[in-house]
């Protein structure tokens, strides 16, 4: 493994920042104590700093030895998430109900490493942006970024991110062309009936049945009507409906999430849903309110920017170390949203099973969006390094 040895160097100091912004996670949109912890150190290291986009995010400008037109931007989040920690160790969250659980504050750590190491040797010709992005939980912080001027201001011909995977050993590397992560949407049906004694159901329309029969048919869709070659999830996670034993209620509500990789699957399934609400309610006697909500896309990697980033590992860490056939995920991720502006690369870095834990860790699993959940600070070193390497070995590679 070939790391930057001033990295190495650094790893206790950056380590330390991670666990403060460990200790306090701030949610979408309130990033403002780590986003003043980021814009410090980075002017502290003589890095130009542009604070405000997307509310709380944060570019740092590092300019080469020479300026040549070309520039890439290298993204990390900073946002926590809504949830209560379980572990008790010194660095847990000082704050109930919020938690780094999905290793923000690593990637932020990760990313100052790299903007520390690059202005300090600025061996190479073009421009780096770091950027700091707010908001990826939910909350589209990288479109907000994005319509705040992030590639008009900051011109750049590709855009590269990275998130640390659990489960992976530490020093390995995944990646593929295509898609990496699924499109994230969710979906709420309300149908209305009408409301009768439970005695005498024959005096109402009942929408607790047309619910039971919609979340069946509902199912049909990716079982009979979707190309068996093709990737999709559609779950029902809530259904809501009546208060008592003996009433058959006016409502019932049921809500969920479609996960694809493709905008035409997504299309098929949006509009198959919403004939199969409307006809199955109908059948029923009930009418309904059919609400879908696309919220992220999937993360499609360019093809060349991810042979290029698969090159740039392989110089690390060695060829046996780099996964390039692995299966996608039907998580999302919002970085999918700089994907669709510019040819760029998403990589998972291996974040260990979880031993890495000290004392006081939850008894849960080290996964992500678990309460057990610790960023493996030893991912620090290696994942600047790729960073360093991805932008010096980019802005070499481009045309004179």
């Amino acid at each position: 493994m070939k790391l930057a040895e001033t990295i190495v160097g650094w790893k206790s100091e950056i380590a330390a920042i991670r666990r403060d912004i460990h200790a306090h996670p701030e949610l979408a949109y309130e990033e403002v104590r780590t986003a003043d912890l980021v814009a410090s150190k980075l002017e502290s290291w003589g890095i130009t700093v542009h604070r405000g986009l997307g509310v709380t995010g944060v570019v740092g400008v590092i300019e080469g030895n020479t300026q040549n037109g070309y520039a890439l931007g290298l993204r990390a989040d900073m946002d926590a998430l809504p949830m209560q920690e379980a572990n008790t160790f010194e660095h847990a969250s000082k704050f109930p109900g919020k938690m780094h659980a999905c290793g923000h504050d690593g990637h932020t750590a990760m990313l100052l490493a790299a903007a520390r190491h690059l202005a300090q040797h600025r061996d190479f010709g073009g421009t780096v942006y770091v950027i700091f992005q707010p908001a990826e939980e939910g909350f589209s912080g990288a479109k907000a970024m994005i319509d705040d001027g992030l590639f008009t201001r900051f011109p750049m011909q590709a855009v590269f991110g990275m998130h640390n995977w659990p489960g992976m050993p530490v020093g390995t590397f995944a990646l593929r062309p295509g898609a990496m992560m699924a499109s994230s949407n969710t979906f709420e049906i309300r149908i209305e009936g009408k409301g009768a004694h439970g005695g005498m159901p024959n005096l109402g329309n009942d929408p607790v049945m047309a619910a039971v029969q919609l979340a069946q048919a509902l199912q049909t869709i990716i079982s009979r009507e979707l190309d068996p070659l093709d990737n999709a999830v559609l779950s029902i996670t809530q259904i809501h409906s009546g208060s008592a034993d003996n009433v058959i209620p006016n409502e019932a509500f049921l809500r969920g999430t479609v996960r694809t990789f493709s905008e035409a699957v997504l299309d098929l399934i949006e509009t198959r849903m919403r004939d199969i609400a409307t006809l199955s309610c109908q059948a029923m006697k009930c009418s309904v309110d059919f609400a879908f909500h696309r919220k992220y896309p999937p993360t499609l990697n360019e093809e060349g920017a991810t042979a290029f980033c698969a090159q740039v590992i392989e110089s690390i860490v060695g060829k046996e170390h780099v996964r390039q056939s692995i299966r996608p995920s039907m998580g999302a991720e919002d970085f999918a949203f700089m994907l669709l502006e510019k040819p760029g690369c998403y990589v998972w870095i291996g974040n260990g099973d979880g031993d890495h834990r000290e004392g006081g860790h939850g008894l849960g699993p080290c996964m992500l969006h678990n309460g057990s959940y610790d960023f493996n600070d030893d991912l620090i070193p290696l994942g600047a390094t790729y960073w360093v390497e991805l932008a010096r070995q980019w802005l070499a590679a481009q045309p004179a």
